[in-house]
């Protein structure tokens, strides 16, 4: 029966396999923390790319403050796989994953969450009183501050919602706000990221001062992604940054901010096909590599990718590169980590190309 171990060389894994340089991947960490930390900042690397357990440990271990995640089926996950010093960084509504959240704060009291309207802050504190929890829940206020995908719209929207929690919800207890400028973490030009990123955080602290003006405690103010988090340290006001891809990093990354973090992860695929004089066939298709951010690129840059489907690849070269061969294998960079992740249930993660760590990825799915 096919079961990689700790202690095998690469060459035993069947493709496509996802894999992690564990040297490259302990450098990025390594990076980002001996950046960040001496801001005095808290740094809680969002789960949403590595859904998993064992790298939240890992991330800790290096200073992290807890973690984030998109999703309460995410959060269910990694509890279950024994961490949950956890902000759920998405809203929640409706009665089912309300229910589900409920559920989880009763094992876990110690589960943050964010709110951006009184209708959705209502139902949970409903839902927390019918329950019988007794310790409130603690929230932040999500607010828009140039994404315009969720958050209260402004500083008059936060008050109004941050008195509505004040005067009515008794199970619930506000400590902070939320302001993700994921809009810039993409833009080439470092000056205008910079320039927008400075922007967006003045949104931020302003409401979190006004808020406090108006008698709320608020005691985080939580930012930033790897394109932006050492923009986001920069500001007075910010106590937490949430960057995630940093740890792996893919493509559309390193594209915009460059090589100050390496691409630790790849997707190990095999040639089995070959079409053509200067053309052959991988095992890497749409089911192992997504597209939303563009084509994944092949590690070795003389070989160009060409998606073909969901099973399969090609990869080209040019005349007087060196010829691919049916059962060569090669590593593909993906485009976009995040998704790209969630296709696969398990990291190899290999020192010089011996396996020392396999980690699951506790959360592949969990979208709910």
């Amino acid at each position: 029966m096919y079961s990689p171990k700790i202690g095998d060389r690469l060459s035993a894994l069947d493709t496509p396999s996802m894999i992690v340089d564990l040297d490259l991947m302990e450098s990025n960490i390594q990076k980002l923390f001996s950046t960040l930390l001496p801001t005095g900042r808290n740094i809680r690397p969002h789960l949403k790319t590595t859904k998993s357990a064992a790298l939240a440990r890992k991330l800790v271990a290096a200073g992290a403050k807890g973690c984030c995640v998109a999703k309460v089926s995410e959060a269910e996950a990694i509890t279950a796989a024994g961490f949950d010093d956890i902000l759920i960084t998405c809203e929640i509504i409706g009665a089912p994953k309300v229910q589900r959240l409920v559920d989880l704060v009763k094992k876990h009291p110690g589960i943050r969450i964010v709110v951006d309207s009184a209708v959705g802050a209502t139902a949970i504190d409903a839902a927390l009183g019918a329950a019988g929890v007794i310790t409130p829940l603690a929230v932040l206020i999500d607010l828009d501050v140039g994404l315009h995908r969720t958050g209260v719209a402004d500083t008059a929207a936060a008050l109004a919602l941050a008195r509505h929690i004040a005067d009515n919800l008794k199970n619930l207890r506000l400590i902070g706000v939320q302001g993700y400028e994921g809009h810039l973490q993409h833009l080439h030009s470092r000056e205008e990221r910079k320039r927008e990123c400075l922007a967006s955080m003045a949104i931020l602290t302003g409401t979190a001062e006004a808020l406090r003006n108006d008698g709320h405690k608020i005691e985080v103010v939580t930012t930033g992604g790897t394109g932006t988090a050492e923009f986001c340290a920069s500001v007075p006001g910010v106590t937490e940054l949430q960057p995630g891809s940093f740890i792996f990093m893919d493509t559309d990354y390193r594209n915009a901010v460059g090589g100050f973090y390496a691409n630790s992860l790849t997707i190990l695929s095999t040639v089995i096909s070959r079409q053509g004089e200067r053309q052959v066939t991988i095992d890497a298709g749409l089911k192992s590599l997504t597209t939303d951010s563009g084509l994944a690129e092949c590690k070795d840059a003389k070989y160009t990718h060409l998606n073909l489907g969901d099973e399969h690849g090609a990869l080209s070269w040019e005349a007087g590169t060196t010829d691919l061969q049916i059962g060569d294998r090669l590593e593909m960079v993906p485009s976009h980590i995040d998704p790209t992740i969630n296709l696969h249930d398990f990291y190899y993660a290999h020192r010089n190309g011996v396996i020392e760590e396999i980690w699951s990825v506790d959360s592949r799915g969990k979208v709910q």
